[in-house]
């Protein structure tokens, strides 16, 4: 008998084709309880869906994460959309899904998708149309029940963190029949008030509770609010069609109150801050002044006119020194000069050699007589000696140097 054998790797692709030729398994909806679930780093998140009669292995590829608008946890009732297969190597089928929501909201999820989308469309959720949140609000409003736990945390935290700030309700009806009416015309209200940021929202509850601020006129009226507005809606896990077009979200109500609301103490601290600081730059900055101011007077100082006048006198006075000093060496060393001169002259002094028995002969016409050729026998002369002048007769003239042979021609000495 002939047995036909087939390996693992075989098996597993016929039961995969046999689930791919199924048409429904391809499209499935699968109804159950959340259980397992994990969110893989991978961006996967795998989970099992289960009843009173058994489970079946789940997961949502990274890639269809848009298909999830809220983050899935064990013990949920959801909805998922998907196909079964058969994941060969362990031979397990699962679940691959593509959208998920939360069991009962189908309808109201599906609406909810489709106003988003055209709201987004239509350019309402744009960051370019977002308004900044004033940093220093002085009047804020408040469009939310007046009975509800949200005004009763905003009103805390806003004493808690100014007191001065002024608070103004809109009283509004934040659920069932009318409430989406109600909750834009309080938007408009505050906002023809000219308040400095309007808080929308209310406390957490259900998806059909929070609906009315997924209607299109709240959302159209928070749009065009002349004031920025804040939304406040639910727990920070609830996500409305206001969150997307306010200009800022708030996980919740309390939340929305210290974003709204400065910190008056935080802001005296940093007062105080400022003006130490500031203090020590002006000290620091008079300092500089002062040195500045120092250096520049003793500058002037030294430029003073009467300094350049004392500098001046100083200058002059050890130059009137010098020339003094200098005239008296000068003065010193004519005198010596003058008085070898007057020795020089005293030596070639006339009168000197007059004394010495010498005397000066003129002839009679006045000339000198320094040779005896100039001189004859018979001529008159004048002889000058010290005390007067001798008018004498030339008898004789003796020719020759002194210590040669007289020649005398005739007449007698002098």
């Amino acid at each position: 008998m002939t047995r036909n054998v087939y390996t693992v790797k075989q098996v597993n692709s016929y039961i995969r084709n046999m689930f791919t030729q199924d048409y429904m398994l391809n499209r499935i909806y699968v109804k159950g309880e959340v259980s397992n679930c994990k969110y893989h780093t991978s961006g996967h998140i795998y989970f099992s869906l289960k009843d009173e009669s058994g489970a079946i292995a789940c997961v949502m590829f990274a890639g269809q994460r848009g298909g999830l608008a809220f983050r899935m946890c064990d013990g949920q009732q959801v909805v998922a959309l998907g196909s079964v297969d058969i994941y060969e190597r362990s031979g397990t089928y699962q679940l691959y899904a593509k959208e998920i929501r939360l069991d009962g909201e189908g309808v109201l999820y599906e609406r909810f998708q489709a106003l988003k989308k055209e709201l987004e469309e239509m350019g309402m959720f744009a960051p370019e149309y977002k308004q900044p949140i004033p940093a220093y609000a002085q009047r804020v409003g408040i469009v939310t029940a007046p009975t509800g736990a949200a005004v009763r945390d905003i009103m805390n935290i806003a004493k808690r963190r100014n007191p001065y700030v002024q608070l103004i309700l809109c009283p509004a009806k934040v659920q069932g029949e009318g409430a989406a009416e109600s909750i834009a015309r309080g938007i408009r209200m505050l906002g023809a008030m000219e308040v400095d940021v309007l808080i929308v929202g209310r406390g957490g509850g259900s998806v059909e509770d929070l609906w009315a601020f997924n209607e299109e006129e709240v959302a159209r009226a928070i749009f065009e609010c002349p004031v920025p507005v804040i939304s406040a809606v639910g727990h920070e896990t609830d996500t409305t069609i206001a969150d997307y077009v306010a200009d800022l979200r708030a996980p919740t109500p309390s939340a929305a109150a210290e974003l709204a609301v400065y910190d008056y103490a935080r802001l005296e601290q940093k007062m105080r801050e400022y003006e130490a600081k500031l203090s020590g730059l002006l000290q620091q900055r008079a300092a500089f002044a002062r040195l500045c101011v120092e250096k520049y007077e003793a500058k002037l100082r030294s430029l003073h006119p009467g300094n350049r006048l004392r500098e001046d006198r100083m200058r002059l006075a050890d130059m009137e020194d010098r020339l003094r000093s200098v005239m008296k060496e000068r003065v010193r060393e004519a005198r010596h000069h003058l008085h070898v001169y007057v020795e020089k002259m005293n030596g070639l002094s006339p009168l000197k050699k007059l004394k010495g028995g010498y005397a000066y002969v003129q002839a009679e016409d006045g000339k000198a007589l320094t040779s005896t050729g100039q001189v004859k026998a018979g001529d008159v002369l004048t002889l000058h000696v010290t005390d007067g002048t001798i008018c004498a007769k030339a008898e004789t003239v003796k020719e020759g140097h002194y210590g040669e042979q007289e020649r005398t021609d005739a007449g007698t000495d002098i």
